[in-house]
């Protein structure tokens, strides 16, 4: 029997445990749009009594049969801290596709992606949704490692939009940037120290689609990737020390490319 080379089993290891893979999701807010999205593998519910009133509705759509629990013994095995409010789902993550697919979905305008290097903070990333979503971005991609996972705490900053901003994580976000320039994209990357401004930038791009680039507040972009960029833009400030944190430049620049 020919024995399977090392790189198939660890493949096959990881299609395994991405197979079994499970998320809490909890908060109000993130549990009615979970509840209430279609493409959500939802397995199990947990609420308190008050939290199942208020979630009346999205639980009869869901068609799901909820646990009760007592608020002063919340038996969801979340982090110590996590304003869950008394609900608790539990779900599959979503699977949004491949790079191509989100990429070029139909949308309105010309597309627009959000390219995170190594933003591993749910809480930003959680924000970033919420203005991908506001101004119609086709998607937020990061790399598989060194970036923030599809988590409960992710899901509740993004205050439901998890469930309709597509959130794909690649194998090699240099590779993805390679990817989206053969298929026409635009790649800008954001760097405090580069002398174009964006927003004259993004005045020359209105017609072509364009993917923005940001990277971890302190680091900033690696090497590679600040290499694949078409351009290095700033964010102009009115002073010398004035910066932005990652989830508000996002918003800016995505204002900036969107309504230019």
């Amino acid at each position: 029997m020919t024995k399977k080379p090392s790189w198939v089993i660890d493949k096959e290891k990881a299609k395994r445990a991405s197979a079994a893979e499970t998320v809490w999701l909890f908060g109000l807010h993130a549990v009615r749009d979970a509840l209430l999205n279609p493409a959500r593998m939802r397995l199990r519910l947990i609420v308190t009594r008050n939290a199942a009133d208020k979630l009346a509705d999205a639980i009869a759509q869901a068609g799901m049969e909820a646990e009760i629990a007592d608020p002063r013994k919340f038996t969801a095995p979340l982090d110590p801290g996590s304003v869950h409010q008394g609900a608790a789902l539990e779900v599959k993550p979503l699977d949004w596709g491949s790079l191509a697919d989100v990429a070029m979905a139909p949308g309105m305008g010309v597309p627009r992606l959000v390219l995170l290097d190594r933003v591993s903070d749910p809480h930003n990333v959680g924000a970033i949704l919420r203005s991908a979503e506001v101004f119609g971005a086709r998607a937020v991609i990061a790399p598989a490692r060194h970036s923030a996972p599809e988590t409960g705490a992710l899901a509740k900053t993004a205050s439901g939009a998890l469930e309709r901003q597509p959130y794909l994580r690649v194998p090699n976000l240099g590779n993805a940037i390679e990817t989206l320039k053969d298929m026409g994209f635009v790649c800008i990357g954001l760097d405090g120290a580069a002398e174009a401004n964006l927003g004259v930038v993004a005045t020359q791009l209105v017609d072509r689609p364009v993917a923005l680039v940001l990277g971890a507040e302190g680091p900033g972009l690696r090497e590679r990737t600040r290499e694949l960029c078409d351009h290095l833009v700033r964010i102009p400030a009115a002073g010398n020390f004035g910066s932005l944190n990652v989830s508000n430049a996002a918003a800016v620049s995505l204002y900036a490319v969107t309504q230019a």
